[in-house]
């Protein structure tokens, strides 16, 4: 109950303020423009990929197109990178951001989440003959360990939080990373649970070292604009429902494959 009472005293001051400082939430806007503005990577499978015909695809870019269907408008996607996510959602340009996107402090300082989608965590993604090497923050935080990272991102940020010892590259094309691990250019990237169980499947001589117990917790949301209680409770109660009566469910089911576990 006191649960209730909080979550509505913050929609009613909400809509008071928008009222006030004459601005309609997002969701009026996203209703009365026909169109809902997601902002994404497009290089993070499985949750969203630009494939090479212009059309997007994964589990976020399913999850996208629900959203919008749930409001009876289309999707207006706009390309985004790691590095100015959070300036494009800022500057107004999203009305959501979706694509894999971790919870942090310092994007809720300028953005706001919705409810959480699933837990991840950081862990190791190495060639298969080495993932004895590469178990802890120890064996990874040595000057001979090659590190590859896209930028920008949280991978980035754990990699100068937790391994500054280690000589870190980073790469503006998220995608080719995999086969740069394979062709022994590169020898770890840490990233997150999910991404790394996905690419194992695609690259045999991958492994994703002990998924199931991550360097660092994480949690997945998607990003929203700040200040905007009506359009967060609305996105929140998509999400509630899409996972009470399994359409998220069957979405994760049709792209995130369990591999093989190291």
């Amino acid at each position: 109950m006191k649960k209730m009472l909080l979550t509505l005293s913050l929609l009613i001051a909400g809509t008071a303020a928008a009222q006030a400082e004459g601005t309609s939430s997002h969701l009026d806007r996203v209703l009365q423009k026909g169109s809902l503005n997601v902002c994404t990577t497009g290089d993070y499978k499985p949750y969203t990929y630009l494939r090479p015909d212009g059309q997007y695809e994964g589990i976020d870019v399913a999850m996208a197109q629900s959203l919008a269907a749930s409001l009876g408008v289309k999707v207006n996607w706009v390309k985004t990178t790691w590095k100015i996510m959070m300036d494009d959602m800022t500057s107004n340009r999203c009305d959501i951001a979706m694509g894999g996107i971790s919870v942090t402090l310092p994007r809720q300082q300028k953005a706001w989440f919705a409810n959480v989608l699933d837990q991840d965590g950081k862990i190791p993604l190495v060639r298969c003959e080495d993932a004895h090497k590469y178990q802890t923050i120890t064996q990874l935080n040595r000057p001979e360990v090659r590190l590859l990272e896209p930028a920008g991102g949280t991978n980035e940020a754990f990699v100068h939080a937790y391994l500054p010892q280690a000589h870190l590259e980073l790469s503006h094309d998220n995608m080719a990373i995999f086969q740069r691990l394979v062709d022994k250019k590169a020898d770890v990237m840490v990233t997150d649970a999910s991404e790394a169980l996905f690419q194992q499947k695609h690259y045999p001589k991958l492994c994703a070292v002990n998924p199931k117990k991550p360097l660092q917790y994480g949690e997945k949301a998607y990003l929203l604009p700040k200040d905007d209680i009506s359009w967060k409770m609305y996105v929140d109660q998509w999400l509630h429902l899409s996972k009470a009566n399994g359409d998220y469910q069957k979405i994760i089911g049709q792209w995130l494959a369990s591999g093989k576990k190291s």
